[in-house]
């Protein structure tokens, strides 16, 4: 165990060893976070199982959300096993599957509609389009990059990410939308959501902006970001279709599991089934 300081080389490395596994940028950012945050708390100090399960502990004690420490545990493993430290692993937290959601974090269908119709009142076409583009096509925001007029054209849209392809379709209708969008931009050809001086639009702006719609649309501003768009398309999606393993091939999710977590009812909805049972005479 001797020697086993977390060192600003150790973590260059370890960013190398992410690129080569071709994770996506978002993801080794993750990392590299995770990682950080953990050597920030060492302190230079030796890196022991000890000292693991401590900072593991004191995440709990902050009050940090499971899924989020078991998120970090899961980049720091990461970096236990690149630098053949694995006997310093530590063990996830358990959790029991959630069966609801709570409905403070949950965007619906008409809470949804009032963020388009706002951003449309407010002339931002941009972002009316990007909002429909992630709920109409269930994409991640990192995904938006595929959305090119070449795909538009064809109504289909290959994206690789994360060392998968998929095709995602896009209907008629936003399709033609998209199409007199890029023509009323001037824009000749690649990716279609682009700011003033032609590069992708990130994540962060999207953000910023979807949070600036929240007080018109009267919607509360912890329900409001990009990838609750995507689970509002898996909930609408699994509610016709009832095919959790065609709902996670379109996601571009590897585990069924994942899935899952995008179509659990709120607590209301989960009451009121249990209501409809009537086991009580």
């Amino acid at each position: 165990m001797k020697g086993r300081i977390l060192t600003s080389k150790a973590i260059g490395c370890f960013k190398k060893h992410l690129r080569e596994e071709e994770k996506s940028e978002n993801t080794i950012e993750k990392y590299l976070r995770d990682v950080r945050a953990f050597a920030a708390y060492l302190n230079s100090s030796e890196i022991t199982k000890e000292a693991v399960i401590a900072y593991k502990n004191k995440l709990l004690s902050e009050n940090y959300a499971v899924r989020s420490i078991n998120s970090m545990l899961a980049s720091i493993n990461n970096l236990f096993v690149f630098l053949g430290w694995a006997d310093c692993r530590v063990k996830s937290i358990k959790v029991q599957r959630q069966i609801y959601c709570s409905e403070e974090k949950e965007l619906t269908k008409a809470e949804y509609m009032r963020l388009v119709n706002t951003a449309k009142q407010k002339g931002n076409e941009r972002l009316n389009l990007i909002l429909q583009t992630i709920c109409g096509t269930g994409i991640r925001v990192s995904e938006l990059q595929y959305i090119t007029l070449e795909a538009v054209k064809r109504g289909e849209v290959v994206v690789s990410l994360k060392g998968k392809t998929r095709s995602v379709f896009i209907v008629k209708e936003l399709q033609k939308r998209l199409l007199r969008y890029a023509a009323e931009q001037k824009i000749k050809n690649g990716v279609i959501f682009v700011t003033r001086t032609g590069k992708p639009i990130s994540r962060t702006n999207i953000w910023r902006e979807m949070k600036a719609l929240c007080g018109k649309a009267d919607v509360n501003p912890q329900k409001v970001f990009p990838h609750n768009l995507r689970h509002l398309f898996a909930r609408v999606f699994y509610g016709i279709e009832k095919d959790i393993a065609k709902l996670a091939d379109v996601l571009g999710h590897s585990s069924i599991n994942t899935t899952r977590i995008y179509i659990i009812s709120t607590g209301n909805e989960h009451r009121r089934r249990m209501e409809h049972m009537r086991l009580i005479i």
